[in-house]
């Protein structure tokens, strides 16, 4: 369940939207509206935004969206139910509302078109509502035992329009292709063949680079904009990492060789040069090497541009 907020000056054109009857909407809940017509709803809601003029965005506009996974269970009655306490706990009460369920997408969806002038003449407060909301979701999602779709992974990137379409396939390919490659030639000559370019941020006339951008069908973004994973400092710590485990793997697998021929040198020779054993598996060259070779631990740092 996610929510996505915004606030107008038309209760006209909110209403409209909502209750179009091409998006096949059914009303499933309402309040302090007369429901003859939709002109009926408009009026009503600006006869009580009239209560406090000075507020010169009175509309308040939530869809709620849920995963077509939760389809089966998501009747009527349970979005409005859920749509209730979500308001409840958003603080949208006392007010004039409705809300609406559209068929127009294959996930289940309702709008709720709110009063911000609440029935006492005072203002719904907005504060840090953008914070609140996504706590709420999660934690409705969680109390309903609704899907908890995970991030980007789910985002159905045909269906998106542009720059966004273009920005979920960068994001796509550098999910893939940062976690194999071990230094930003390499990674440059995998993002060409996808059709994607690099460039890079420097402070001021120097040679230190502080971001990069990413460039795909006439769109540019920021790494970080794309996602934070992908600033300029977390894919070069993630290159530096991948190209130091590539090394080792490498030496130790030289080092495997090169005692399996000494192995069969020995075995040929008939034991010569066979020496009483310790009875452990210690190897002082090994223990030494995997110790130089051992990753440091780096002190914990904000990588973001």
């Amino acid at each position: 369940m996610v929510a996505k907020i915004v606030k107008g000056k038309s209760f006209k054109g909110v209403v409209n939207y909502v209750l179009d009857k091409a998006k096949q909407t059914e009303l499933i809940a309402a309040n302090g509206v007369r429901l003859k017509s939709k002109e009926s709803i408009i009026r009503s809601f600006i006869t009580q935004s009239g209560l406090n003029p000075k507020v010169s965005k009175m509309v308040g506009h939530i869809s709620l969206d849920f995963s077509a996974q939760d389809s089966d269970k998501l009747t009527n009655a349970k979005m409005g139910q859920i749509a209730k306490e979500y308001m409840t706990k958003m603080g949208i009460t006392n007010t004039q509302y409705i809300i609406g369920r559209h068929y127009d997408k294959e996930h289940p969806h309702i709008h709720i078109v709110f009063n911000r002038i609440n029935n006492e003449g005072k203002t719904i407060s907005d504060k840090n509502d953008r914070y609140r909301s996504e706590k709420i979701c999660k934690e409705l999602t969680k109390k309903h035992e609704l899907y908890f779709a995970q991030g980007k992974e789910n985002v159905k990137v045909h269906r998106l329009k542009e720059p966004d379409k273009t920005k979920y396939e960068i994001y796509d390919t550098l999910k893939a292709e940062v976690s194999k490659c071990r230094n930003w030639d390499e990674l440059k000559k995998e993002l060409q063949k996808r059709g994607i370019a690099i460039s890079f941020k420097y402070k001021g006339n120097t040679d230190e680079v502080q971001g990069v951008m990413f460039q795909k069908n006439g769109y540019t973004f920021n790494g970080s904009k794309i996602d934070r994973q992908f600033s300029y400092s977390k894919i070069d710590f993630q290159l530096k990492q991948n190209d130091k485990a590539q090394n080792i793997q490498q030496a130790n697998h030289h080092s495997q060789n090169q005692s399996s021929v000494l192995g069969n040198t020995v075995s040929a020779l008939g034991g010569l040069f066979d020496t009483p054993t310790s009875g452990t598996d210690y190897d002082p060259d090994e223990a030494e090497f995997q110790r130089l070779h051992k990753p440091k631990k780096k002190k914990k740092r904000d990588y973001h541009l």
